[in-house]
């Protein structure tokens, strides 16, 4: 892998890791992660690249020059910590986009212990954005993932453009008329780019609809102070059935991102 999307070391235990700065802007990459509990390992029908297909590589380092990170480490195969807790564990393939994740049924101490970590990773984030909150009244989280456009297989014809817009903007648990202004900042601010000569196609709801556990979390319970914005990137920045990224569009979505925390603390703070 190029030097450059090498992270700082973590440790193979690690759940997440969390940098706090100080600003009202904040970036999770909470499918980021690849590893899984070493118990687990021996018990997965599905391959290591067939669970990285899923997930979400590379969205991590889109957000290093956002003052506020969360990054999750664990795959969401073992835990998928963007959905509800009854349905954080993929028991069955219509949980998986139809994949047999389990050679057999996971033992209860198994399911405990990944549940466990859905609990504490909610309790941290809870404590987290009460922080913010409490040094900057207004706050704006960046829940930032990918999605696959050629599930067909990697000699088949991409998900056409009219259903995969290069950036799908997730706004099913925003209150609209409380949050419109930074909605059109950050969509406005996205439109305006170009990679490699062609303007982002960037919509609204059209992909996904940001019907994720986190951005409902945020809102019920900092539902006057917390917008959070599902920002999908079509995975036009890598190859998504062999892995390999395109640094070049990486960088470039790495510096789009980094443009926007501005913007989004000018908005923030216009509105207080």
């Amino acid at each position: 892998m190029h030097q450059s999307l090498i992270s700082p070391p973590v440790h193979s235990d690690a759940l997440w890791t969390i940098e706090r700065g100080i600003s009202p802007i904040v970036a999770t990459a909470i499918h980021e992660g690849h590893s899984v509990r070493k118990e687990l390992e021996s018990l997965y029908a599905l391959s290591s690249d067939e669970r990285l297909r899923e997930e979400d590589p590379f969205t991590e380092f889109t957000t290093r020059d956002v003052p506020n990170r969360i990054v999750f480490h664990r795959s969401r195969f073992e835990v998928d910590i963007n959905r509800s807790r009854d349905a954080a564990i993929y028991f069955a393939p219509e949980q998986a986009w139809g994949l047999k994740v389990w050679k057999d049924e996971l033992s209860s101490k198994h399911v405990k212990a990944s549940l466990q970590t859905h609990d504490e990773y909610y309790e941290m984030l809870l404590a987290f954005l009460k922080a913010i909150e409490r040094w900057h009244c207004r706050f704006v989280v960046l829940d930032i993932h990918s999605y696959n456009h050629r599930r067909g297989g990697a000699a088949a014809a991409p998900t056409e453009q009219a259903k995969a817009p290069h950036i799908n903007i997730g706004t099913f648990s925003i209150d609209r008329v409380r949050w419109s202004h930074v909605i059109d900042i950050l969509t406005d601010h996205f439109r305006s780019c170009e990679i490699n000569g062609c303007r982002l196609d960037v919509r609204e709801n059209i992909a996904f609809q940001g019907k994720g556990e986190q951005t409902r979390f945020i809102h019920e319970h900092f539902p006057l102070s917390g917008c959070a914005i599902a920002v999908e990137f079509k995975k036009f920045f890598m190859d998504e059935w062999t892995g390999e990224p395109d640094l070049d569009v990486l960088e470039k979505l790495r510096g789009i991102v980094a443009s926007a925390v501005p913007l989004l603390e000018q908005a923030l703070g216009s509105r207080r």
